[in-house]
């Protein structure tokens, strides 16, 4: 399975040590420069910065096709623009992102998205996680946006509402 990350998911999963989910679940993920500027260079110092880094099985792709980067970059930021297109150029099986407006933007392209939350599900699908909710939690408590109706359809997804 190809796989394509944008930097939120990185960052989200490497701030609860489960970083390495991504190559249970996957085996290898791809990511434009950009996204490792922005986890390696520009977050030195934050969570994912570290494990990024030191990921072999995380392979950094140059994108080529610079004028799709730059009609994305009127509506998202660059990471987004970048991921997006790599995902295309590499003909990924999914793109990894947590933004709603990047996710709407490549389901247009016809990309298939998932986020951290999806990969939390699952792991817990896969027996790679006991449970979703402490983990849901603790995104919430260290400032991961998600809507409570979000949070409450990822715990009914994961099989943990009460």
């Amino acid at each position: 399975m190809r796989v394509v990350a944008n930097a939120g998911p990185l960052m989200a999963l490497a701030q609860m040590d489960h970083l390495s989910l991504l190559q249970e679940l996957y085996h290898q993920i791809h990511i434009p420069w950009v996204v490792w500027d922005e986890v390696v260079i520009f977050g030195g110092g934050r969570p994912g910065a570290v494990e990024v880094c030191a990921a072999d099985w995380i392979q950094v792709v140059e994108v080529h096709d610079t004028t799709g980067v730059r009609i994305l970059r009127e509506r998202l930021g660059a990471g987004e623009s970048e991921a997006i297109v790599l995902a295309i150029e590499l003909e990924a099986d999914m793109l990894l992102m947590d933004e709603a407006r990047g996710r709407r933007v490549a389901e247009g392209w016809g990309l298939n998205t998932t986020g951290t939350l999806g990969t939390l599900i699952m792991a817990k699908k896969q027996r790679l996680i006991p449970a979703v909710t402490p983990l849901l939690d603790r995104l919430r408590a260290g400032g991961f946006r998600m809507s409570e109706d979000l949070y409450w359809a990822a715990r009914s997804l994961a099989g943990e509402t009460d």
